[in-house]
């Protein structure tokens, strides 16, 4: 799940947004010590996000639920060393390795704890519809990425996405993600990922699946 979409300003607990367009230099691998900022970040960058605040509607309970999502879902790539922060935290990208998954076991019951009853049931199916698109063959998944709000539009999620693609395209190595907006299918295809279906389960906002192999 995927969201580059404008969310409201924050408080003063990062430094100052990027003023120019992004440089790949400024990209830097987070470790066990920056991963509360990292999901600070997610946070922030995803409560626009139409699948994510459908499955958690109510504010309150999407600001306690989000960030355990972010660890249950890609946490495991802080602790791989293949999650990246752009300088000064304006942006967060959690890539999970080829052979390493979320963790499905705490992504299962932090569902039944804080989703509401009556959606509970169609969030399993998403979930399982997604998990059902991944390749086959070895590849890297991009569970997350996000922007802080206030560092949008600078290309920081661009200099993400290209750090990581550009060793996917060394290693021979495919790249998969799932967009959550129109507007994220269209800036994923011009990085050269293809959709590969759409799943709605209910009235949840679709998500597509999308893939890109080696360039």
């Amino acid at each position: 799940m995927l969201n580059p979409i404008p969310a409201a300003q924050t408080g003063s607990v990062f430094p100052p947004p990027v003023t120019a367009a992004a440089p790949d230099g400024l990209i830097v691998a987070a470790t066990p010590a920056d991963a509360k900022r990292c999901i600070e970040v997610l946070t922030l960058a995803f409560e626009n996000d139409p699948p994510s605040r459908w499955i958690w509607p109510d504010w309150r309970l999407y600001l306690d639920a989000f960030p355990r999502f972010v660890q249950a879902f890609g946490g495991r790539a802080i602790d791989l060393a293949t999650a990246h922060y752009y300088q000064g935290f304006a942006g967060v990208a959690l890539w999970l390795p080829p052979g390493a998954t979320p963790d499905d076991e705490s992504l299962a019951a932090l569902i039944r704890e804080t989703v509401p009853r009556e959606r509970r049931d169609s969030v399993f199916s998403l979930f399982d519809e997604m998990g059902a698109y991944h390749p086959h063959e070895l590849h890297w998944h991009l569970p997350l990425i996000g922007v802080r709000p206030d560092s949008q539009g600078r290309g920081v999620g661009s200099a993400l996405m290209r750090h990581m693609l550009q060793q996917c395209d060394r290693r021979r190595t495919a790249a998969y993600l799932e967009a959550t907006s129109p507007a994220n299918v269209r800036l994923y295809e011009r990085l050269g990922f293809h959709p590969l279906g759409r799943i709605q389960t209910a009235d949840c906002p679709p998500v597509v699946p999308m893939l890109r192999n080696p360039h």
